[in-house]
């Protein structure tokens, strides 16, 4: 996966949004839903690397199976995971990390958000 295609798939999800909010770096790009980050990448770095949202579970069975995926780097390490795209996974399996990432990010959203989002979750009652 490249940086053009990472772009893409972020900003194809309902709501997405993407900011460089950080002056002294432009190259580092967040993509958000409802204000909240759910992937962070710096899009010209080689290995391309994106960071995202992960069940705390989920990141550390991630992290043991797989050399490419390591904690958050600068982020809470029990809910980030770092990805390096160095063509070790799957582009299947980056995309879904990202959708996971994303539907995080809504499922804490309040619920008119979510609606407002078309989000599948936003109609059950479980999802806050």
């Amino acid at each position: 996966m490249d940086a053009d295609r990472l772009r893409g798939f972020c900003l194809g999800f309902n709501g997405a949004t993407e900011e460089n909010p950080f002056p002294r770096d432009t190259e580092v790009t967040v993509f958000k839903v409802g204000g909240r980050i759910f992937a962070i990448s710096a899009l010209g770095d080689e290995p391309l690397k994106v960071s995202v949202k992960c069940d705390p579970d989920l990141a550390v069975r991630l992290r043991a199976e797989h050399a490419a995926i390591a904690p958050g780097w600068h982020l809470n390490k029990r809910h980030w995971n770092t990805v390096t795209l160095d063509g070790s996974l799957p582009d299947a399996m980056v995309c879904e990390l990202v959708e996971d990432s994303y539907d995080l990010v809504v499922a804490r959203l309040p619920r008119a958000e979510r609606l407002r989002l078309d989000w599948p979750g936003a109609a059950g009652d479980g999802a806050r």
